[in-house]
């Protein structure tokens, strides 16, 4: 039976309807109110599972943890915004000397915003004034922001981009969605379908690739359905890049932050490309964007490309004293999220064999999908089947998000522990358990 709402939520939900214009949130009636570790709380003291690292932002565990606290509560009592584009400050610089550690080897130089949008759009700046081209290839289910630039290589959803084109500049390509390949190859024989179509039609039909400045991708595609392409595909695209003198700019503003157990996860597919865009984890809870950039390509001319919030004192702050955790345990960290991951994958696939419902289960690392389908032969998309169970999963006491059309993602905190993950994963049985009997 579902969770009745109490006055409380009920009075602000409505509240949030007068006041907000629509964006995502229904049909999830859910209120946070505090948070620690795997765990968070509504405004009823409700304890829930957090399946979601809060669109995976609190990486090293909900509301991060204390010493990252206190370093933010140290800033602000001296200075939260800084002007860092105008002046010069010592805490973002302490920020990305400690990310620049975890960066491969070679980068370089960083532009810092307040989203993975605003990093996104740095990123096709910089990639058109390195190149002195103007177009970029992006893929079809990719999702990489909501504001001008980005929303152009944006393919995921219809609904994101109508009424807000035309999008002269971007061109797109189908990404390597196995599963529902849409040229019905099969990997390996297939022998990348999906990067000749690129040469044959879009660079050859559409415009040359001379014209083309940048391809712009997901390593595993967020939004889109958490897609991960086969190990070898970015060695092929790099390959059709580098014979055309494009440059590569990898979205890690999801899957970054050693979600797969890797710090990007660009390094799980032995390919490094030339700019990199970073947030939601990065500032520990508080909003941050970052383009990072290879120091082969130099720096942008004076008066290029600012912003006003970029580098606020209080936001680096948090994010050094996280970023320090991340490279004091690194080895140890990407063990555990490796285990965890396989642990819950193969869970899944048990899952997979045992529910008509599910038609797969894809992942690196705590970045995973489940798919879910009206039946495995068709593999037709069952969003309605999707949604009752992320709901009977909310009534039970665990967060989970939706992603692409008919995918649930599970992206815990990073620490979270196995006991938690074991709760968390049988309520998510349970709950695909009894909409499976309903729908037989």
């Amino acid at each position: 039976m579902a969770q009745k709402l109490s006055k409380k939520v009920q009075n602000i939900i409505a509240r949030d309807k007068k006041v907000f214009l629509t964006t995502t949130r229904e049909p999830f009636p859910f209120v946070p109110h505090r948070g620690e570790g795997d765990f968070a709380y509504d405004i009823d003291d409700r304890k829930f599972i957090d399946f979601t690292s809060f669109i995976s932002v609190y990486n090293l565990g909900v509301n991060s943890n204390s010493s990252v606290r206190n370093a933010i509560k140290k800033q602000i009592d001296l200075l939260m915004h800084s002007a860092f584009t105008d002046f010069y400050g010592e805490m973002p610089v302490k920020f990305g000397e400690e990310l620049l550690k975890l960066m491969p080897r070679g980068f370089g130089k960083l532009f810092l915003s307040n989203s993975g949008t605003e990093a996104n759009e740095a990123a096709i700046k910089f990639a058109k004034i390195y190149s002195n081209r103007g177009y970029i290839l992006g893929f079809y289910n990719a999702f990489h922001g909501r504001t001008g630039g980005s929303l152009g290589v944006t393919a995921s959803k219809s609904i994101q981009r109508e009424h807000f084109g035309p999008f002269p500049n971007d061109i797109h390509a189908p990404f390597p969605y196995c599963y529902r390949c849409p040229f019905n190859e099969t990997y390996p024989g297939c022998g990348f379908a999906c990067i000749d179509y690129i040469k044959k039609y879009p660079l050859s039909k559409e415009v040359g690739p001379k014209e083309v400045s940048a391809i712009m991708f997901e390593p595993i595609q967020g939004e889109g359905g958490y897609i991960v392409p086969p190990k070898d595909y970015f060695k092929e695209l790099k390959k059709l890049a580098d014979e055309n003198g494009i440059l590569m700019i990898a979205d890690e503003v999801q899957s970054g932050y050693m979600r797969t157990g890797k710090f990007l996860a660009l390094e799980n597919f032995g390919v490094t490309a030339d700019i990199y865009t970073m947030a939601k984890s990065v500032g520990a809870g508080l909003p941050i964007g970052v383009t990072a950039v290879s120091s082969a390509l130099g720096d942008i001319p004076y008066g290029k490309h600012a912003n006003t919030f970029g580098g606020n004192f209080a936001v680096t702050a948090g994010g050094y004293e996280a970023l320090k955790q991340i490279n004091s345990k690194k080895a140890k960290l990407s063990e555990e999220i490796v285990q965890k991951g396989r642990y819950i994958m193969k869970r899944l696939e048990r899952m997979k064999e045992d529910y008509e419902i599910i038609g797969d289960v894809r992942g690196i690392g705590l970045m995973i999908g489940v798919e879910f389908v009206k039946d495995k032969k068709g593999k037709e998309p069952n969003p309605e089947v999707r949604d009752k169970v992320q709901l009977k999963c909310f009534d039970r006491g665990l967060l989970l998000l939706p992603s692409g059309e008919s995918t649930i993602r599970i992206i815990p905190p990073l620490t979270v522990r196995k006991s938690t993950i074991d709760s968390g994963m049988d309520i998510f049985e349970d709950a695909v358990r009894e909409v499976s009997r309903q729908n037989a």
